[in-house]
């Protein structure tokens, strides 16, 4: 029997197909039919792995949530919580980089995703485990979604033109050498990020051990 000159239509293949039209022409390019032509099938066909083009973007943007590293916050990882955070922080940002179309729906949480759940409830654990009250543990966990899909979803160097007469000093005095951040791009952003990721980090840290001492106090209080 000869073999078919295609691969067989699977979740995976539809999936990896589907991520790399949206990586290569952004989430307004992908429609069930052109997935369709880009796999050599017919559009129904689509439908007996995935109900709709939402279910679809659900599973490629689950895709990139299952490339974050969550190995920091294993029971038995030696890193301290904010190091793990910082590093896990780290390999977020670097997944959503490498695939900057699919942030907008990675930005509207989880859902009922696999492996964003998987991250979720990581960063959660973790937190307890460390010693955060449950409360303060979902804070740390919604705020590190906030800076790390936002940090992802632009970029503050492609903004400024790389032409020198662009900005008048006369009208911008202070934007004299902005016209050079476009071909510095990575060196700006990954630098911005990790200004602000240590800050946030220096924030937590400054809550957490005010908690420490506050309870510290308390018992002392309480046993004098």
């Amino acid at each position: 029997m000869a073999r078919p000159r295609k691969p067989l239509l699977s979740r995976d293949r539809i999936v990896e197909t589907a991520g790399a039209l949206v990586d290569a022409e952004g989430l307004a390019a992908l429609s069930t039919r052109r997935l369709a032509a880009e796999l050599g099938v017919s559009g129904p066909s689509l439908y007996n792995h995935f109900r709709t083009k939402d279910e679809i973007l659900d599973a490629v943007a689950d895709a990139v949530s299952a490339k974050i590293d969550l190995s920091m916050f294993a029971e038995d990882d030696p890193r301290d919580w904010r190091t793990a955070l910082h590093d896990w922080a780290v390999s977020y940002r670097a997944a959503l980089a490498d695939h900057p179309h699919i942030v907008p729906v990675l930005a509207q949480g989880p859902g009922r995703r696999p492996a964003g759940l998987r991250v979720a409830d990581a960063v959660f654990g973790a937190m307890v485990r460390a010693g955060w009250p449950p409360a303060q543990a979902t804070y740390i966990g919604a705020l590190m979604r906030y800076f790390v899909t936002g940090s992802a979803l632009g970029s503050f160097a492609r903004g400024f033109v790389d032409d020198e007469t662009a900005y008048d000093p006369a009208e911008y005095p202070h934007l004299g050498q902005a016209h050079l951040l476009a071909e510095r791009r990575r060196q700006v952003d990954e630098g911005a990020f990790e200004t602000g990721l240590r800050a946030l980090l220096d924030g937590l840290a400054a809550q957490y051990a005010a908690r420490v001492t506050g309870s510290r106090d308390a018992s002392a209080a309480a046993e004098g």
